[in-house]
């Protein structure tokens, strides 16, 4: 990997109802992340957050089908801007969540750097609604539909082009709660999806080898989205939406090592950190030590 990181944290809670996963990014820095990479040796550029405008109070509480669009668009056309620019001075983006509709404007960045981007969705969800779809209108459900061009304009069009993605092109790791809809369009466009049926058969070795192996010669560029919750809710307390029956510490430390060790990662996202609903700060504390062994840490 690129030993230049730049840091952006997108203070982000407007793609769901729950409060406190604006602080998201705050609470990842205290628990260390710049300490952690800078013992292993990578030059970090803290580029703060990115400005989030809320709402005001009457549009907060009205049942839209898509729940604060234009705050979530205008924060994600910033986020994606902000993510060009990283990777025009070639280093690394590091994305620090908020809620994963952020997702729409680190991929909006990064995708037009590649010609075939290759996606690991570490999620318990699809996060595959749209506006007809979606039971919540909640923007955090949608990321990655949008990204392969299901979506109001606002959303799809992001630095003005859309797909950003390919489904062909996406991996999608630990889901256990996909709705109606989304299964039909996993079904529909064939993407790749390791629920933890899969996972419990086969082992978390055996998947990350397929996914990796899946990715060569075929891409040319790999963005790993992960969710907090895709964790089970005993190691990850602090998030949004718990699934239970999730992924272990150790399976996702060592999909972390295999990543890393395959050198395929050209730009990550960590996102649904919540502090509020948290345990001294463990997950925050958590999502740096998976940063850690994605990023080379090793016991010996």
């Amino acid at each position: 990997m690129k030993k230049q990181l730049s840091i952006i944290g997108v203070p982000m809670d407007l793609g769901q109802n729950r409060r406190g996963v604006d602080m998201g990014p705050s609470a990842i820095r205290y628990a260390g992340v710049i300490e952690r990479l800078e013992r292993l040796n990578y030059i970090i550029d803290d580029l703060g957050d990115i400005e989030i405008s809320r709402p005001d109070r009457k549009e907060l509480q009205a049942n839209q089908r898509l729940k604060n669009l234009s705050e979530v668009a205008d924060g994600n056309e910033l986020l994606a801007k902000k993510v060009d620019e990283v990777i025009q001075a070639g280093n690394f983006p590091l994305v620090l969540g908020g809620d994963h509709s952020i997702a729409i404007g680190s991929l909006a960045g990064i995708a037009k750097h590649h010609k075939n981007l290759g996606v690991i969705w570490y999620d318990a969800h699809g996060d595959l609604n749209s506006a007809d779809t979606s039971p919540s209108g909640n923007i955090h459900g949608m990321p990655l539909a949008v990204n392969i061009g299901i979506g109001h304009e606002r959303l799809t069009n992001i630095l003005g082009y859309s797909p950003k993605i390919k489904p062909e092109n996406i991996v999608i790791i630990g889901a256990r709660s996909l709705d109606h809809g989304e299964k039909e369009l996993i079904n529909e466009l064939g993407i790749r999806v390791y629920s933890m049926h899969e996972i419990d058969r086969m082992g978390m070795a055996k998947v990350m080898s397929e996914v990796i192996e899946s990715f060569k010669g075929k891409t040319d560029g790999v963005h790993l989205s992960l969710d907090l919750d895709g964790l089970d809710p005993n190691e990850a307390p602090g998030v949004g939406t718990p699934v239970i029956g999730g992924l272990s510490y150790r399976e996702s430390h060592l999909a972390m090592e295999m990543l890393s060790e395959s050198d395929i990662i050209t730009s990550a996202e960590f996102v649904e950190v919540n502090p509020i609903l948290d345990e001294k700060n463990k997950t925050a504390s958590l999502a740096v030590g998976l940063m850690g062994s994605l990023f080379g840490e090793k016991l010996k």
